[in-house]
């Protein structure tokens, strides 16, 4: 049951933050939406702020699963690495991430790097980062600095895309941008 009204509440804050914006949407209409009761939100998320935080985690879960897609149709582990950040790139032209992850979510919960969701996404890339140095393809440099400044920079494009009035004409040289210096970790130009 407690699992059911999480779910109810997720899902009806997902579709109103999305529609207006988090500081537009009301506590009431988010408990209306979902069929429960103000209690119900408090008692499971604490306030508005938790329950955007937990909308937060469960879209920051899906971007890394469709990114870990992305690199898996893209073959070699360096191919991957790169597929997987220009996609993340990428889903800053979709509205409801756009609004959600990349504007309301800095703008209320903080650096979107301190976000405990991110930290899965970091420990992925440190590990496929630490194979690529295992492999040769990438420089022996510190595995853990290289993860956080791929990140970073995925994470720093994706902002600049959704925070752009033209995010169509940013996200090419966003990505490109992105190529080019996660290139310069290449132990062999190329």
């Amino acid at each position: 049951m407690m699992e059911e009204t999480r779910a109810k509440l997720i899902k009806s804050a997902r579709e109103a933050f999305a529609e207006k914006g988090y500081a537009a949407a009301s506590m009431d209409e988010l408990t209306a939406r979902a069929g429960l009761t103000r209690g119900a939100l408090y008692h499971n998320f604490g306030d508005k702020r938790g329950l955007l935080q937990a909308v937060v985690s469960q879209m920051d879960a899906e971007m890394a699963a469709r990114a870990g897609a992305a690199g898996e149709r893209a073959g070699n582990g360096w191919e991957a690495l790169l597929a997987e950040g220009a996609a993340y790139i990428e889903m800053a032209l979709e509205p409801e991430v756009q609004r959600i992850v990349l504007l309301d979510g800095p703008a209320f919960l903080g650096d979107p790097s301190q976000w405990p969701s991110q930290d899965s996404c970091l420990r992925t890339t440190l590990h496929k980062v630490e194979e690529l140095i295992a492999q040769g393809i990438v420089k022996p440099v510190d595995a853990e600095a290289a993860a956080r400044l791929l990140n970073g920079a995925a994470l720093n494009a994706a902002l600049w895309v959704a925070a752009s009035d033209h995010p169509e004409d940013v996200l090419p040289k966003a990505v490109e941008a992105f190529r080019f210096l996660a290139g310069g970790l290449l132990a062999a130009p190329g």
